[in-house]
């Protein structure tokens, strides 16, 4: 059941011109555009405002909210797959769109059920398939509790590069460099030493899973193990990490691809974590607020 950003504007006493841009901005989880209107799924609540004041504040938060959930599990089977079915395909759309991929959500949604989008290319389809079953295999992953390693990391990008088969789980061969990054990338044989470094510090820390993730992602970016498919498969490890614990799975939103980019310029530039800590706090605050919303009804 959908809310229209007047019905929202009125239930959250604020103005429809803010609940636009709340949802231009993807600070609303799982509306819908349709045209120039947007729909707001009923249970959605008002987003917070000041909730990214403090990372500590918002990582405190994010741990009463994950005691609640673990209070309510196990969740049932229906329960799991409501809230997957929700998920995937606007996590297959933002990914594969902050790459590059022209396909709308509802071409995305369309391409998962099976059905061909016209004067789409043939590679926009393969990308959204490879990256749903990418996140499946996420998802069997997370049942087996299964370690990160450099041998997992190439089976997720394998079916990420669903286009590029002679690239698929390999580590590239050849110096690449990101245009207007702020970093140079690592030379081709410094890769899997650098992984093997990487991983070893991922378990090695004491972190809060939260910034402990950011630091990995950026690294792991950074490195550029591969010669395509380092974003999506980089973000799908993210979710492993989260969703073996018992979080939920995130989607950085293509409206928040600026923000995600700067969060890496400003570690690279600055050693400055806190951004990209920042934008991985809200969206797992948003979606336990939406499990447990869910959960609730």
């Amino acid at each position: 059941m959908y809310l229209t950003t007047k019905q929202a504007a009125e239930k959250w006493d604020i103005s429809d011109r803010r609940v636009r841009i709340l949802c231009s901005e993807g600070k609303i989880p799982d509306v819908i555009r349709k045209g120039r209107s947007w729909m707001i799924p009923s249970d959605a609540g008002k987003p917070e405002d000041g909730r990214y004041k403090s990372a500590e504040n918002l990582l405190e938060s994010i741990d009463r909210k994950k005691a609640e959930l673990d209070s309510r599990r196990p969740l049932t089977e229906g329960e799991l797959e409501r809230l997957t079915e929700e998920f995937v395909v606007e996590y297959t759309y933002n990914s594969n769109a902050i790459e590059g991929n022209t396909l709308s959500l509802q071409e995305t949604d369309l391409v998962l059920r099976g059905l061909t989008v016209d004067k789409k290319p043939l590679k926009d389809h393969m990308e959204a398939v490879g990256h749903k079953e990418a996140f499946d295999f996420v998802r069997e992953l997370v049942k087996e509790q299964e370690p990160l390693s450099e041998r997992v990391i190439q089976q997720i990008h394998y079916l990420v590069l669903a286009d590029k088969k002679d690239d698929r789980g390999i580590y590239r061969k050849i110096p690449v460099r990101i245009m207007g990054a702020k970093h140079e990338l690592v030379q081709p044989y410094l890769i899997k030493p650098k992984m093997e470094q990487l991983l070893e510090a991922y378990r090695n820390s004491t972190e809060h899973i939260i910034p402990r993730l950011a630091r990995f992602h950026i690294e792991f970016e950074g490195i550029h193990p591969f010669i395509d498919g380092n974003g999506r498969t980089g973000r799908l490890l993210v979710n492993l990490e989260l969703m073996k614990l018992g979080y939920p799975p995130i989607d950085i939103k293509f409206t928040d691809r600026i923000a995600y980019y700067e969060a890496f310029d400003a570690y690279h530039a600055k050693h400055d974590l806190g951004a990209m800590e920042k934008l991985f706090a809200g969206y797992v605050k948003t979606r336990l607020d939406r499990y447990l919303a869910i959960i609730k009804e």
